[in-house]
């Protein structure tokens, strides 16, 4: 293989298969194609940095320095993969093009749609304004990850909130695992009882299945944590530091002071995928199957990862069981064959409890536990289990996903 080539911003090209987005879904498929022996690749993709994002829990909890999570793109673009520095606009799957921002349009036979989703800060009123200011802060952004820890470091007593967004979102217990982090800091700093924690939740139930929310409810009393189930944060005032949380059955309103709040914003698919003739649903991800992730209007398009319309969580885990059966399709398209794979919903969720311990949560579409280690009991909270979240995932991310192998 050559190594990857970079393409101009605004050009227009024609390529064999076009990945949009260099994130983990991206990356894994244009590695593993290159591996299956397919040429013309082209992933098209604006950023020089790559994140590994799971790690940023752990960055806002004190317990990993941002640097550890980063890396060049340009580092992992496949060796004999074009790399086009430009962001997409638009996609026309009726002439088989990608429009980009430069003002190219950018050809193709197979369409791999992996450009991730966005963060709606506007849609919760003041919280763009407060967000990495007055006390507010989120996770779901590297530049505000380590002001969490800032702010968790600098608290001795008040109000901590902590919010979960009534809309899809990735990593579904990253707005959690951060409260649970900052808990057990300030139990081991002995000013817990000092500190009210609430933590802001759109569903019923702390997760989705059974074991685990057990599990979590047990936690929670441990804490002393109060739970708002069914309940949304509608608005942020910074200056006063108050937010508003609205009970989401009848529709009462509560202001709260904070003096610190862990705020996660709406999430929804990027604004030109929205608008293409790609989506579906009130928040525009592609449409798929759920089984094959093939878009049954054009069958030679895909979606993997967050963009995906998929009715299981949005994490890592679930691209690295997405991304073969991704491949697998494609390659056999391109022979005009069948292909026998199906992704069954598979997704994980390392749920971290303490400083020292988590819960790792696996399940499918039908919310069966999937368990990757079945010597292990992953219903209760492990030390073993915190360590392979910082030390070992990464390592498996970075030289097994990112290059095609894991």
């Amino acid at each position: 293989m050559s190594p990857h080539s970079t393409e101009p911003a605004g050009s227009a090209s024609h390529h064999h298969v076009v990945v949009v987005g260099g994130g983990t879904a991206g990356i894994s498929v244009a590695a593993r194609l290159r591996r299956a022996g397919v040429g013309d690749i082209a992933v098209l993709d604006p950023s020089d940095t790559h994140w590994y994002q799971p790690l940023w829990t752990l960055v806002g909890g004190g317990q990993a320095p941002l640097e550890t999570s980063r890396r060049s793109e340009a580092s992992l673009i496949p060796d004999g993969v074009r790399w086009i520095r430009d962001a997409a606009v638009a996609v026309d799957p009726d002439a088989r093009a990608v429009s980009v921002a430069g003002g190219g349009r950018i050809g193709y036979d197979y369409l791999v749609m992996a450009p991730g989703l966005q963060l709606d800060w506007d849609k919760v009123p003041g919280l763009a304004k407060a967000i990495g200011r007055d006390g507010v802060t989120s996770n779901y952004a590297s530049e505000y990850a380590p002001y969490t820890w800032e702010l968790i470091k600098g608290m001795r007593s008040g109000t901590a909130v902590f919010s979960h967004p009534a809309t899809p979102l990735k990593c579904g217990g990253a707005p959690q695992k951060i409260a649970y982090l900052a808990a057990d800091y300030w139990r081991k700093q002995g000013v817990l009882d000092a500190i009210r924690i609430v933590f802001v939740l759109p569903d019923p139930k702390l997760f989705k299945v059974p074991v685990w929310t057990k599990a979590l409810e047990k936690v929670v009393e441990r804490y002393g944590i109060e739970v708002r189930y069914e309940s949304e944060v509608t608005a942020v005032d910074g200056a006063a530091r108050e937010l508003t949380v609205t009970d989401l059955k009848t529709g009462a309103e509560e202001t709260l002071a904070y003096d610190m709040a862990h705020l996660v914003p709406p999430q929804s698919a990027p604004d030109w995928v929205k608008a293409s003739p790609l989506a579906e649903g009130p928040y525009g991800f592609v449409k798929v199957d759920k089984h094959t992730l093939r878009s049954p209007d054009h069958p030679e398009i895909f979606a993997l990862g967050d963009v995906a319309n998929l009715p299981t969580s949005k994490t890592g885990a679930a691209v690295r069981k997405q991304s073969p059966v991704v491949v697998e399709h494609l390659v056999a398209a391109m022979k005009g064959a069948g292909a026998g794979a199906r992704y069954d919903g598979y997704t994980s969720c390392p749920l971290v409890t303490a400083r020292d311990k988590m819960l790792l949560a696996e399940f499918d579409y039908d919310l069966k536990p999937k368990s990757s280690f079945p010597l292990i009991n992953t219903f209760k909270e492990r030390r073993d289990m915190w360590v392979f979240k910082r030390y070992v995932l990464p390592v498996i991310y970075w030289r097994g996903m990112m290059s095609g192998r894991v």
